[in-house]
């Protein structure tokens, strides 16, 4: 096994941890008086923002050519110093406070190599998705201070700290690297080539979703819900500019496995969440709680499951048989639960009981298990001797030049072939 793969395989455990314990949470969550904020963390803080950590600085890599590392240190102490920090915010209180210094430093130091890495790199049209890292960094080192002050305090500016973290963090912080990411991943997905204008769309977006998160953020935290909703709408017009081009190069070729499947579920799930939101901002509802199942459940944890089912088959090498097995494993009945996981959160969604949204609940966390049982099984028993490599083919490389643009002499010939359709990333 190569470097690159047995660190993928180490750190590829980090976010399936987090959502074993959202799973372990779920069983016991009748014992805990706070559970749907250990819930909310263990997803967003410990599961996505690993995983975002993780697979953004190997994107960046990818789309800036750059060298891989001669070593994983500094990766391995930002992680650290991620999980140490977030292990002290789930205790709560003035160890809450230490350790969102400490999720502060590696989200920063993390800002510091991004940036260090675009001023060293030669020009590449696909820089914009660094550009969309370093802004969503931006912004969770914005939201970070928030929720520390939250941790230690309970006074009458509070519920406009909620709002200003939860939208800081959850457009800032997670969507922004969806969307940039998107714009490279999304037709490596689905096998196809990207759409003519999807890089023109994504600098379009970028500026405009900041312009909007800045002014969400203003109108919450300030109490002037005008400046609050215009915000989220101008966001939203960033992320519809951002999708078109997805939508178009899936109409191209139509999703067919789970990742696909899911990661589009999300978007849909996230511009749903977009409009309850804008509704009770317009109606000065402060029932957030209903704009965060759509945008939890629906949206962050499709996404990252779709996410993650691609890129971990792809990262731990192999060669391209390899690579299938795993992802047909993965995928096992991805029909039954992409149905029923969007069958259940549109139900919970209605005004119906409370057995059924017992019921619906249930539904989502045995989706969840169907993927982590055998997600978990890939990394810890899939130890297999690779085979023998096909000459010019590294499928492990496939996830690491983004679609559509030549590759480096280091990079020649690193295509997967499948029915016709190269896979890169």
């Amino acid at each position: 096994m190569n470097g690159r793969a047995s660190w993928h395989r180490r750190v590829g455990l980090l976010p399936l941890a987090y959502l074993a314990a959202l799973v372990v949470l779920a069983c016991a969550h009748p014992l805990l008086p706070q559970w749907r904020w250990l819930a909310i963390h263990l997803l967003l803080l410990g599961a996505a923002t690993n995983a975002i950590l993780i697979w953004s600085a190997h994107f960046t890599a990818a789309v800036l050519r750059a060298p891989a590392p001669p070593h994983r240190r500094a990766e391995a102490i930002r992680l650290a110093l991620l999980n140490g920090g977030i292990l002290l915010i789930l205790t709560g209180g003035a160890r809450g406070v230490a350790g969102a210094v400490l999720v502060f430093a590696a989200i920063a130091a993390h800002l510091h190599r991004l940036v260090t890495q675009l001023r060293k790199a030669l020009p590449s049209r696909f820089a914009v998705t660094v550009h969309y890292y370093a802004a969503a960094t931006i912004a969770l080192l914005t939201g970070i201070p928030a929720g520390g002050w939250m941790l230690v305090t309970d006074d009458d500016l509070r519920p406009r700290l909620i709002l200003f973290h939860a939208h800081v963090n959850l457009l800032g912080w997670i969507m922004l690297t969806v969307l940039g990411t998107l714009l490279t991943f999304w037709p490596t997905v689905l096998r196809t080539r990207m759409d003519p204008k999807a890089v023109a769309a994504a600098r379009t977006a970028l500026p405009t979703a900041i312009i909007g998160i800045a002014a969400l953020a203003v109108g919450v935290l300030a109490g002037w819900p005008p400046v609050a909703v215009a915000g989220l709408v101008v966001f939203v017009a960033a992320v519809v500019i951002a999708l078109l081009p997805a939508a178009r190069a899936a109409r191209t070729r139509p999703p067919e496995s789970f990742a696909a499947w899911s990661i589009a579920a999300g978007a849909g799930w996230l511009l749903i969440a977009l409009a309850v939101d804008a509704h009770n901002l317009l109606t000065g509802s402060d029932n957030f709680a209903n704009v965060l199942v759509p945008l939890l459940a629906g949206a962050v944890g499709q996404i990252l499951l779709g996410s993650l089912a691609y890129l971990l088959p792809m990262a731990l090498g192999g060669g391209p048989s390899r690579a299938r097995e795993r992802v047909a494993a993965l995928d096992r009945h991805w029909p039954q639960r992409i149905a029923m996981t969007n069958g259940a959160l549109i139900a919970f969604q209605l005004p119906v009981g409370a057995h059924t949204r017992i019921t619906t609940s249930l539904l989502l966390f045995a989706a969840l298990i169907q993927f982590l049982l055998p997600a978990l099984r890939l990394l810890i028993t899939d130890r297999r001797p690779p085979h023998a490599a096909t000459p010019g083919t590294a499928p492990e490389a496939s996830m690491s030049r983004p679609a559509g643009d030549p590759p480096t002499a280091d990079q020649t010939d690193r295509r997967v072939e499948r029915g016709g359709d190269h896979v890169s990333a």
